[in-house]
């Protein structure tokens, strides 16, 4: 699914070199679960924008879905970002001037989709997120999780194969943090490839695997629920 070898990025400015991610490698399979974790600094929000689409590299191989993007131009890689690519952001950037409905309409708008295609798939994700009741409502009227829920929503109406989640939990209390991942491990389940920035080891223990990064490189820690099951202390036999 995603697949990125010995990949740098560098930022200069005119007198400095940082190295945001060097001899960076993951591969990341159709229908995992990753949590990418790390302390501040280490290069995932830079990860999560390359994998995104929304930052080049310096040097190195990525492959999304099988397809090389590097040289890709501005219009290429707009249209790989819509059509495989989906996006969960902490501050849920919902836009408070338009209610449930159109804020998941806005970026079907730019698929160049018809407007009955549109509506089904906007009744369809709110409906999985179970807020198809307030599709009229506007982000105002809805707690912080219910408006995570609507963003969650926005993502899923493209049909993404890869969603890609920067703390989506950020904002929320330990009860609405603990609904929103529930709802992402659903949509897990149904096929959907998920890359989940979080600082909360909570929560990256449920994922299927933990990817952490330190100094912009990458280091894969495996979560098996059933191996770690498997390795308690058994039961004495009288």
């Amino acid at each position: 699914m995603l697949v990125m070898k010995k990949l740098s990025k560098v930022y200069r400015t005119e007198n400095i070199e940082t190295h945001a991610l060097r001899g960076f490698d993951i591969h990341v399979r159709e229908g995992e679960f990753v949590a990418v974790t790390g302390p501040s600094g280490s290069g995932k929000t830079t990860f999560l924008n390359i994998a995104g689409l929304l930052e080049d590299f310096t040097s190195g191989e990525y492959h999304l879905d099988g397809q090389d993007v590097r040289g890709l131009g501005d219009v290429a890689r707009s249209r790989l970002r819509n059509e495989k690519i989906g996006f969960i952001f902490q501050s849920f950037n919902l836009i408070p001037d338009l209610n449930l409905f159109h804020n998941v309409d806005v970026p079907l708008r730019y698929r160049g989709m018809s407007r009955g295609e549109r509506r089904e798939r906007i009744e369809a994700s709110l409906a999985q997120v179970g807020l198809a009741s307030r599709m009229k409502h506007y982000p105002a009227e809805l707690s912080g999780g219910q408006q995570q829920r609507v963003a969650i929503a926005r993502a899923l109406a493209g049909g993404p194969r890869l969603l890609l989640a920067d703390e989506p939990t950020g904002n929320l209390d330990s009860q609405m943090a603990r609904s929103v991942l529930e709802l992402l491990e659903e949509i897990n389940s149904r096929g959907t490839t998920i890359l989940m920035v979080t600082h909360d080891p909570e929560l990256a223990a449920r994922a299927n695997r933990n990817v952490h990064i330190i100094d912009g490189q990458v280091s894969d820690l495996v979560h098996e629920p059933v191996l770690r099951a498997a390795a308690a202390p058994a039961t004495a036999t009288p």
